[in-house]
């Protein structure tokens, strides 16, 4: 009789909705622990000692005040978490970084993307709404679970639950305020708690230095980054008057570049390139949450992105200044191309800040021949390559920029356009459809570029061509695609090879040469304008010219935490702040050594901090007289 009292008062204890609901809770977060924060070395205790606080302290408002309609306000709050940590889990998926609720602007763009959204998810994820899913259903076709819910519409201990708030409040101060300076945002997320990190970003002021905006000048910016004056500039004019195309390839990372899969060769056409043009292997993308349209912001301002959101947004409604409205002030006619339609990443309003002459999108280009989510490459270059030759017949120069679309995530191209058979191993991963679909990508590059050459566009062109973000996040691959990345490289695939992309730039002329120094794609602007014989010596640009700087301090945003930067050391990523931070070795490996200076992470601070707050004194763009 005393074991079935006791197993009675044990089951009474578990159905109380605040113990229930808490072990629902600790299920949760260990789903959030096995993705998010063990694979950076997260101890699992950790996670529950500063998960729990938060979500004790609504559930004791909810005794004392909602106990009414008890039941139900525990599952809408049981919903509300279980958002948050699902969201925290797929974002980290892609990003790497902790969501926040200033990623919420971006929710509109999830449709367009849903396929790539829905391959980053693993069937279990979805064991985090299983609980919700079951209630609800059991409220609606159980009157004994209805009858449960209606039996706890009682006020309990009051003077109980008032305490908890204030226990569960102060611990969770207790876990905030300490860590409140840390840089590394998802070691703060975890140091802090998920739902504590998220209320304290609401209200948490930036991280960046304070900087006048007006003091804020190309030789300044120089003295921050380390630049020296380089006197008579190599490449200076090398291709004064000649048009400029810069080619923008869909998650392109350098890795392809004389990859060869069983004897097979992957982009026999970039590996042409390359070998006939000016190569820099050790480049890395800067894009933030806005990914392709970012890549287009930073490349055609050499500016940073923002903190929180996508530059196509944030930044949109400033009079920027650009490559477009530079090279229109010296004769150029200015055009951008994409496949998709313009008010996608609300590139029509991005692309009046950027001052294009013109834009083509999915109403130029139509929607036959569908690769992702967009026409195919084939479509895109071919009526782009028409469209350069009647550029090139008016006797102006131009400056085009063409973005690739059917390398786009998550890589399943219909089989028509498969143009390589993969070895059975990589077959149904997401490395073997991301070669795949790379593979299909040089295939159609080859055919613009004959094309260009034919129609007379080539040799008289600068043609710029790069990866714009990275293809196989390092967080998003299991185990198996881990051990093809491992067979490719010769080595455990790293960070730095994430956020490595290739630069090819061909000029009429020179001479092949292959670049050793690190570059990002903040130095095209530069670049080109040194090619070209235009001065940017009156423009705030944070960029440099590659071929008169060696030395480069790259900050980056998104991939990696907040203070994360790159110099030909490696990626350096901080941990609460520079003491404890790591450095990910271009050539693979870590070293917990300071491989990097202190000056350097200040420095690669303060460059942030410069552009965000340069962009933020931008007028803004008169919206009447586009």
């Amino acid at each position: 009789m005393l074991i079935l009292d006791n197993r009675l008062e044990w089951k009474s204890l578990l159905l109380k909705p605040f113990v229930f609901f808490t072990i629902l809770m600790l299920l949760k977060l260990l789903i959030v622990w096995g993705v998010v924060f063990k694979p950076s070395g997260g101890a699992f205790w950790m996670t529950l000692v500063t998960g729990i606080p938060p979500v004790w302290f609504v559930f004791c408002l909810i005794e004392s005040f909602l106990y009414k309609r008890k039941l139900g306000t525990y599952l809408i709050v049981d919903l509300l978490f279980t958002a948050v940590y699902f969201a925290v889990i797929m974002y980290y998926k892609y990003f790497g970084v902790i969501v926040t609720y200033h990623e919420l602007r971006q929710v509109n763009q999830v449709s367009e993307v849903n396929s790539s959204v829905i391959s980053l998810m693993d069937p279990y994820y979805l064991f985090i709404f299983v609980d919700i899913v079951l209630l609800a259903i059991l409220l609606v076709w159980s009157r004994r679970v209805r009858n449960w819910g209606k039996g706890l519409s009682v006020r309990e201990n009051r003077s109980l639950y008032a305490a908890g708030q204030v226990v569960a409040l102060v611990v969770s101060g207790a876990f905030v305020l300490p860590h409140r300076d840390t840089m590394n945002e998802l070691e703060q997320a975890q140091s802090m708690g998920v739902i504590n990190y998220e209320v304290y970003q609401a209200f948490a002021s930036s991280k960046d230095v304070k900087v006048n905006p007006q003091s804020i000048t190309p030789e300044i910016i120089a003295q921050v980054k380390g630049e020296s004056d380089p006197g008579q500039p190599v490449m200076w004019q090398a291709a004064k008057g000649k048009n400029v195309i810069i080619i923008q390839l869909e998650a392109f990372q350098n890795f392809l570049i004389d990859l060869k899969i069983d004897g097979q060769e992957i982009t026999p056409n970039m590996n042409k390139l390359v070998r006939n043009a000016l190569y820099f292997p050790h480049f890395f993308q800067q894009v933030g949450q806005g990914n392709t349209a970012d890549a287009e912001f930073v490349v055609n301002t050499s500016l940073y992105v923002p903190p929180n959101g996508a530059a196509s947004e944030v930044y949109a409604d400033k009079d920027l200044p650009s490559m477009p409205k530079t090279l229109a002030a010296n004769g150029y006619q200015t055009a951008t191309f994409h496949t998709n339609n313009v008010l996608f990443w609300n590139r029509d309003q991005l692309y009046k800040a950027l001052g294009w002459g013109k834009y083509y999108d999915d109403r130029f280009f139509g929607k036959t021949d569908p690769v992702s989510f967009a026409a195919s490459d084939e479509v895109l270059y071919n009526l782009t390559a028409d469209e350069l030759e009647k550029f090139q017949k008016s006797g102006k120069p131009f400056y085009a920029q063409i973005i690739s679309m059917s390398g786009h995530h998550p890589f399943r191209i219909p089989e028509s356009k498969y143009k390589m058979q993969l070895p059975e191993r990589y077959k149904g991963t997401l490395v073997g459809d991301y070669i795949q679909a790379q593979n299909y990508a040089d295939f159609a590059l080859g055919q613009f570029i004959a094309k260009l050459k034919q129609n007379g566009v080539w040799d008289n062109s600068v043609i710029v061509l790069y990866g714009d973000h990275q293809g196989l996040p390092i967080y998003s691959l299991n185990n198996t695609e881990k051990s093809l990345m491992k067979e490719i490289y010769g080595r455990e695939y790293g960070l730095t090879d994430m956020m490595n992309i290739p630069l090819v730039i061909s000029v009429p002329g020179a001479a092949p040469h292959v670049y050793e120094q690190v570059g990002a794609q903040s130095d095209i602007y530069p670049t080109v304008a040194n090619l070209l014989g235009i001065s940017l010596s009156n423009q705030v640009h944070f960029g440099q010219d590659l071929f008169n700087h060696n030395d480069n301090i790259i900050p980056e945003r998104y991939y990696l935490p907040s203070g994360s930067f790159i110099t030909e050391k490696g990626a350096f990523v901080p941990g609460a702040g520079f003491e404890d931070g790591t450095t990910y070795l271009l050539k693979g490996g870590r070293s917990t050594k300071p491989e990097v200076t202190k000056d350097e992470y200040e420095r690669a601070h303060k460059l942030v901090s410069m552009s965000d707050q340069y962009v933020s004194s931008l007028p803004e763009w008169n919206k009447e007289t586009h």
